[in-house]
């Protein structure tokens, strides 16, 4: 297999991954619609998958696989985020406010950095698909297809981030009602409430 071969895996796999309705997708749409500090946390969300990436090609998969507790710690604390968070979300949804242009933030720099990182690694499915997954498939390839196909799943992240928060824009004409913004809401804290709740499932079952 040549490097394109190798890194085209990568990109699909990752994609794959990446490309689904989750909690770090949701927040990131959020911010997107609302032109809230959009590049800082499409390159967090994108560098952070890329940092777990390279360290799963490199050989963390297995450390982290067999660390229960580490698991176990983070998909806890992941599950309390993500209520709170849910909560939230429904509790926006009951008073919801049509996009002005120039409105302001309703998140600093600061809280939407680290509610961004929190959705990032308080999330055991982060580890999962990134150090895990992604990290022993990487064994089918040595040396510089290696790096290739970590770069190829890395690259996904990229695309995949900065298209959403910037692609998001092109949706505002339908957020300017405030209805829009109650069903976006309601989605997330759907969204939110179910992956808590199968956090915590996973942690009182022992899966």
């Amino acid at each position: 297999m040549n490097l394109f071969s190798a890194g085209l895996s990568g990109l699909a796999l990752g994609a794959s991954l990446i490309i689904a309705i989750g909690a770090q997708n949701a927040f990131i749409l959020r911010q997107g619609l609302i032109r809230s500090h959009v590049f800082i946390l499409c390159l967090i969300c994108a560098l952070s998958d890329a940092t777990l990436i390279a360290a799963g090609v490199g050989g963390l998969g297995t450390l982290v696989s067999r660390s229960p507790v580490l698991i176990s710690v983070v998909t806890l604390g992941g599950a309390v985020f993500l209520g709170t968070y849910a909560f939230m979300a429904f509790r926006r949804a009951l008073k919801p406010a049509a996009m002005v242009a120039g409105a302001p933030e309703p998140m600093g720099l600061k809280a939407a950095v680290l509610t961004c990182l929190a959705f990032t690694f308080l999330n055991p499915h982060v580890y999962l698909d990134t150090v895990v997954l992604l990290g022993s498939l990487s064994a089918a390839f040595e040396g510089a297809e290696r790096v290739a196909y970590g770069a190829g799943a890395a690259l996904a992240s990229f695309v995949w981030f900065f298209g959403l928060g910037y692609g998001a824009r092109f949706l505002a004409p339908l957020f300017a009602r405030p209805a829009a913004w109650r069903v976006l809401d309601v989605v997330i804290g759907i969204v939110m409430g179910l992956l808590a709740l199968g956090l915590l499932w996973s942690f009182f079952s022992g899966e």
